[in-house]
């Protein structure tokens, strides 16, 4: 039975670089954040419509990938991302994101800690070691309210590799081999 992990966390975390990391380690599919390709497509400032189609473009790919896996998937975010980031910008969620959240069932999340340094990129907009807690915080309450089992990653690259294949492991490898 296929299990799913998710890696969330603010922006500029390492959730791409951790995602990468467990696909070649566990020799599985990953999914990648379909809103920075998106995004590097697109030739205006984006608005709220287009949250809506990073959400659908999320889950298109993700369900593609889902089709094609075996035993594990890692999806470089989900959509409580979009929903928290449009709640942020434009004060609402599309309905069509709120019903998906409801719906889309994970095995584990693995939240990326701010204890690493900010990367400047052209899509991220919040450096401010403030922002990167706020954000920070709202993820972490989303995943306790969640009721699925999550893990905090951090430290340096090292050590999120250990611990995420460590916790992959014992969380959802390890019980599907029993």
């Amino acid at each position: 039975m296929l299990k799913k992990v998710v890696i969330i966390g603010p922006e500029s975390t390492g959730k791409s670089t951790l995602a990468k990391i467990l696909a070649d380690h566990f020799d599985c599919l990953w999914v990648p954040e379909f809103a920075r390709e998106y995004l590097d497509n697109l030739d205006r400032s984006y608005g709220y419509d287009d949250l809506l189609e990073i959400a659908k473009g999320q889950v298109n790919l993700e369900n593609e990938l889902t089709f094609k896996s075996k035993e594990l998937l890692v999806c470089d975010t989900d959509l409580n991302v979009i929903k928290v980031w449009s709640k942020h910008k434009y004060g609402r969620v599309h309905p069509w994101i709120e019903e998906q959240i409801k719906i889309r069932k994970y095995d584990l999340y693995l939240l990326t800690d701010i204890d690493i340094p900010w990367q400047d990129d052209p899509q991220r907009e919040h450096p401010d070691p403030g922002m990167r807690k706020y954000f920070f915080d709202l993820y972490q309450k989303i995943l306790q309210d969640s009721g699925t089992p999550f893990c905090l990653i951090s430290g340096n690259e090292q050590d999120r590799k250990d611990l995420a294949i460590e916790i992959v492991n014992k969380i959802l490898l390890t019980s599907e081999r029993k």
